[in-house]
């Protein structure tokens, strides 16, 4: 016997730009049990006695709860719905859950595997946000009350998940990279600039809400949960959101993007899901504001949104010695970076890189440095270009990590991250 696949719930999206009965026969075709329909604007062609066949909603988000749709398909078109327009509607109904079909497109909440343990997500709305900053500066906070593990998943992370339980030296870096292995993962990262414990994980692909095509941190999430720790956090992948249902989440933004996208596009789907927001870059010559601006028209009511800076904190002393910084950030940073190492760590600084996503130009410049320091980023070239390179000439090799400080003294950041980690303040 041949059991029948069940008829889909739909909710309909439509417009006054079509006639009723054109849009009437449109519902009563489509391969859905069509519950209920939104008019979400447009007036040319309503004449106030329109009969869709299904009832009519006053707003997409009443009719969800309301009508408990399968997902939600736009009949509309433009002008009513154009691209913005569209992209602000697919984000609302994919934070409730369900895929938004149109015409000629289909977008689906990422799958997310079910996880008993506590735990919290850190996520980005892009690369270079400096969310693997705030996954350290969470954990180095929340570990000095609880017994933590992060799962951190990149793109050239290892075949197998990986438990990291004592901090890699930069020997053993050094070690991994001369094996092949990318030495700058972000599990590497955390668990030698956090100090806790860490399990990495590899993903391939981004979609658009955060999907990826392939990931093994379902495997990492189950090694996480037998370790049975306090809290596990799980880290990102510039916009790839960890393929696991945690009960918060955090989303990093960078300063520096466009508002438009950083608050956008289905950037604006990643918003929705937040707990807490980390603005990073806020610094005094950018244009951080507006990004801010953007973000808060997003967010749920009660969100925060805490503009933060990113400092760099070398892992061992340099005060007084003649130091080389490698970093990501970009150019107009450098000053900044720069006087902030000598003022704060009393290094003498002699030369600020941004390069190590960029090999070529970082074996170039390298060639020009002279320094008996060498601090370094883990990101990207850190140990197979800058570490070797300092290895060969005997420098001394010290990683750094990036404070996460809060531009205003009104914004408790670590308060907030304490609490959201259940941890009374």
């Amino acid at each position: 016997m041949i059991i029948p696949e069940p008829v889909l719930r739909a909710l309909a999206i439509v417009d006054g730009e079509h006639y009723a009965p054109v849009v009437r026969d449109a519902l009563a075709a489509l391969p859905y049990d069509v519950v209920a329909a939104v008019l979400v604007g447009g007036r040319e062609k309503l004449r106030g006695d329109e009969d869709y066949g299904v009832p009519l909603a006053a707003g997409v988000p009443e009719a969800i709860d309301r009508f408990r749709p399968d997902l939600v398909v736009d009949l509309s078109d433009e002008p009513v719905l154009g691209p913005v327009e569209r992209f602000q509607l697919a984000s609302g109904v994919l934070a409730h859950g369900l895929p938004y079909v149109g015409a000629d497109f289909r977008f689906d909440p990422p799958a997310l595997e079910p996880f008993p343990s506590p735990s919290i997500a850190v996520v980005g709305t892009g690369k270079r946000v400096g969310k693997t900053a705030v996954t350290g500066h969470l954990a180095r906070l929340v570990s000095s009350r609880l017994s933590v593990v992060v799962v951190a998943m990149g793109r050239g992370g290892p075949a197998e998940p990986e438990r990291i339980s004592v901090a890699p030296t930069i020997e053993a870096l050094i070690e991994l990279s001369r094996s092949g292995r990318h030495a700058a993962s972000d599990h590497l990262e955390t668990a030698a600039l956090a100090g806790v414990e860490t399990v990495g994980c590899r993903r391939c692909g981004g979609g658009l809400a955060g999907a990826v095509f392939a990931s093994n941190v379902e495997a990492g999430a189950r090694i996480a949960a037998a370790l049975e720790r306090d809290l596990v956090i799980f880290d990102g992948s510039g916009a790839a959101l960890p393929p696991v249902a945690t009960q918060r989440r955090i989303v990093v933004v960078g300063g520096h993007q466009d508002p438009a996208v950083a608050a956008g596009y289905l950037n604006e789907y990643r918003l929705l899901l937040a707990d807490l927001v980390v603005l990073t870059m806020a610094e005094r010559s950018s244009e951080w504001e507006r990004v801010r601006d953007a973000v808060e028209r997003v967010v749920r009511p009660g969100v925060e949104v805490v503009p933060t800076v990113l400092r760099p904190r070398p892992a061992s002393d340099v005060r007084g010695r003649a130091v080389a910084y490698f970093s990501t950030a970009p150019t107009s940073a450098h000053p900044l970076l720069g006087s902030y190492l000598r003022t704060e760590h009393g290094a003498d600084v002699v030369y600020v890189s941004g390069n190590l996503a960029d090999r070529e130009a970082l074996r170039a410049e390298l060639e020009h440095v002279e320094a008996d320091v060498y601090v370094i980023e883990l990101k990207a070239a850190a140990i197979d270009v800058v570490a070797e390179h300092a290895v060969g000439r005997g420098a001394e090799i010290v990683l750094a990590a990036n404070d996460v400080t809060p531009v205003a003294e009104a914004h408790k950041l670590d308060e907030m991250l304490l609490e959201m980690a259940g941890i009374t303040v």
